[in-house]
């Protein structure tokens, strides 16, 4: 059967362009309106145009392709729930918000979803086929919503819960921003003294015959490296950088780089509290949906984003279907300071786990406050002893010829 290239708009009025197989443009036609895709230009598809709009079109689809931003999902979820308060029906509530959002990403997993509604599927079937922007939390809870009737109430407990995450990442990016820029300031001025100004230098004592003390000869030695094996350090880097990237894809490289994040020095303990107030912060907006406890760990454990502490929450899900109780099943993972597991167990025996569940998440929520704003603090005197040690050694490698040079012309007269 012939192919065809059409290009033309969807319900929503947006371009859309692909191939559809037919026995003629007219059946061509027809299909595309079943698809309720209007055609504005339909052509007979040959090998070497097929060939080169697929590579166009896909080169179109992974730059406008770009990740929805947690802003846009606070905005998404903040609109539906003002939308589904007033009555408005969930299609047409996606529809419009198709329509007007922001984020070309967004817009077209929107409108995926409206047509997926449309042909009689469910909200959760219809956000969830697109888990990179709507996660497992995400589609849990909007099951929850669905199943219950409350669907506005858990669109703004999500987006109470993006927001949280929100503040935190940029937390997170006022606290390491400073010692970043000194490091990469750090790293352009060492590049640009070893290629420009210590080889200026080495001429200089090159041509006066001086014997050079040993900073000096170091110095000279490492931007002849620099200058002429550079390229091989710089290779090796982007080369390691590549390998540990695909090892990080893997599911056991992933295991071990979440949990060697766990344990850098000053910033690993951040990583953590920051992960157990996501988990403990999830884990009570779950419950108070109504969500059974081990359905919400195992979401959760894949929503936590650290496969390191995902696997302990599996374990925790795993111990509470045999029969533990949640307490217990937290003290086995080692993650709890022993304040937390009271709390918990409190929570637990109470009835009010929920209540203790966020007691908790705030307590995570103040240590990562504290160590953030502590942060810089504990980082300025390491960035100075740096700093000041390769200065002094500078200083040493290129003033030091110069005193003995003149110490020698003195002598001399």
């Amino acid at each position: 059967m012939p192919a065809f290239r059409y290009q033309g708009r969807n319900r929503q009025g947006q371009k859309v362009q692909g191939e559809v197989e037919a026995s003629s443009s007219a059946a061509a036609a027809a299909l595309l309106q079943q698809r309720q895709i209007t055609p504005v230009h339909i052509v007979a598809s040959t090998v070497s145009a097929a060939i080169g709009e697929d590579i166009l079109a896909n080169l179109k689809q992974r730059w406008r392709h770009t990740p929805v931003g947690i802003d846009e999902l606070i905005m998404f979820c903040r609109q539906m729930n003002a939308l589904t308060r007033a009555g408005v029906p969930v299609i047409r509530a996606l529809a419009t918000l198709a329509g007007s959002s922001r984020s070309a990403t967004l817009r077209q997993h929107l409108s995926d979803a409206v047509q997926t509604l449309q042909s009689g599927q469910s909200v959760t079937q219809s956000l969830g086929q697109h888990p990179d922007t709507f996660n497992a939390l995400f589609v849990n809870m909007i099951r929850v919503g669905e199943n219950t009737g409350r669907l506005d109430e858990i669109f703004i407990d999500l987006s109470r819960h993006l927001e949280r995450e929100r503040d935190t990442r940029k937390r997170l990016k006022q606290a390491t921003r400073y010692p970043s820029f000194v490091l990469v300031a750090l790293a352009i001025a060492l590049i640009i003294i070893n290629v420009f100004v210590i080889p200026a230098f080495a001429g200089v004592f090159a041509k006066l015959h001086a014997s050079l003390p040993l900073p000096t000869r170091i110095l000279i030695a490492t931007s002849h490296f620099v200058i002429h094996d550079g390229w091989l350090v710089l290779l090796i880097l982007v080369a390691s950088a590549v390998l540990l990237h695909r090892h990080i894809q893997t599911p056991l490289g992933r295991y071990r780089w979440d949990r060697f994040k766990l344990k850098l020095p000053l910033v690993g303990d951040i990583f953590e509290r920051v992960m157990l107030s996501r988990f403990t912060r999830s884990f009570a907006m779950m419950a108070r949906a109504g969500v059974p406890i081990i359905t919400s760990l195992q979401v959760i454990a894949k929503a936590v984003d650290n496969d390191y502490i995902g696997a302990a929450i599996t374990g925790m899900a795993e111990q509470i279907q045999r029969g533990d109780s949640i307490s217990r099943t937290a003290t086995a993972t080692g993650m709890f300071s022993p304040l937390v597991l009271q709390m918990l167990m409190v929570g637990e025996e109470s009835g009010t786990l929920e209540e203790m569940l966020n007691e908790v998440a705030d307590f995570y929520d103040e240590e990562v406050d504290y160590d953030l704003k502590s942060l810089t603090d504990r980082i300025e005197p390491l960035l100075l002893l740096g700093v000041g040690g390769i200065v002094l050694i500078l200083a040493l490698g290129v003033f030091l010829p110069l005193w003995n040079l003149s110490s020698v012309m003195l002598h001399h007269r």
